[in-house]
């Protein structure tokens, strides 16, 4: 958590032109700790409305997305950089992910008998609470809601810390589940400087967290996480090498390389090994 990091600014900054669009303040300690304890007061009810009402309400969201969808995609290409094409398919990605769990979440957590000799068992999912998730500015949509859409439908409360660089898209997000009709501080987007973030994932209220970034951030937060006692799962990002060696099918890799090097896209492959006399054939 370094001292450049913690001083970014919440901005939309158009990356074709450079333009800042719009500036957002990040929230004050106290703001920080209000919603923490607005969150933990929300999953008290929120634990005890039946599961079918709040799936219900997590496939609308789904609906929303796709009756919204231009307008979402415009927004990621804006904020993000992506092709319109590539805007539209996350768009679609984030939907059928919140629709899916909406249609499908209450069955998964049905209680499960589990065969024990001599007794019996099952296998129960519960809520924790409040769960802090932090998410990077590549898929703005995608990243958030496969956090999100599995946790409301258990029953926990969400707050969301998105990347700096995509302030817009997270309050469009964070409008959508309000319309949708997820009750205040249900899920609430929280725009909060970096060292913000070990004092919320302290907070006894917060009862666990989930990454997606760099394996530094992912390092920070496993450590903050398991200091604290509190559950966490990290995505941590890398770049694994294309490695292309001589055969019949050197043709269909070449295609693939052109396929897989744009940078906007953190999973695709970055570094290329050939053979000397091959490298001219993807390139």
């Amino acid at each position: 958590m370094t001292t450049q990091s913690a001083s970014r600014p919440y901005m939309s900054v158009n990356p074709y032109t450079n333009e800042t669009l719009r500036t957002f303040e990040p929230l004050s300690s106290t703001e920080a700790d209000s919603a923490v304890q607005a969150a933990h007061n929300a999953f008290a009810s929120w634990r005890r409305r039946p599961i079918e009402e709040r799936a219900k309400i997590v496939h609308r969201a789904g609906e929303l997305v796709l009756e919204r969808g231009d307008d979402l995609a415009r927004l990621l290409t804006l904020e993000v950089g992506k092709l319109m094409r590539d805007s539209q398919w996350e768009v679609r990605i984030a939907a059928s992910i919140l629709k899916y769990y909406g249609e499908h979440g209450p069955r998964f957590a049905r209680e499960r008998s589990l065969a024990v000799e001599g007794g019996s068992a099952v296998i129960a999912s519960e809520p924790l609470g409040v769960l802090l998730g932090v998410e990077p500015w590549n898929f703005p949509f995608y990243q958030a809601v496969r956090f999100a859409a599995p946790n409301l439908v258990l029953g926990n409360t969400i707050l969301l810390k998105h990347a700096e660089t995509c302030p817009q898209s997270a309050l469009a997000l964070d409008q959508l589940f309000q319309d949708a009709g997820a009750p205040a501080a249900v899920y609430t987007n929280i725009f909060v400087p970096i060292p913000e973030i070990e004092r919320i994932i302290e907070n006894p209220f917060v009862r666990g967290t989930s990454l997606t970034g760099s394996e530094v951030a992912g390092a920070s937060i496993g450590e903050l996480a398991g200091r604290n006692l509190k559950k966490s799962v990290l995505e941590l990002g890398g770049s694994d090498a294309f490695i292309v060696l001589d055969g019949e099918y050197l043709d269909h890799h070449a295609r693939r390389r052109g396929r897989g090097t744009d940078g906007e896209y953190r999973a695709k492959l970055r570094g290329f090994q050939a053979l000397h006399p091959l490298a001219g054939a993807i390139r």
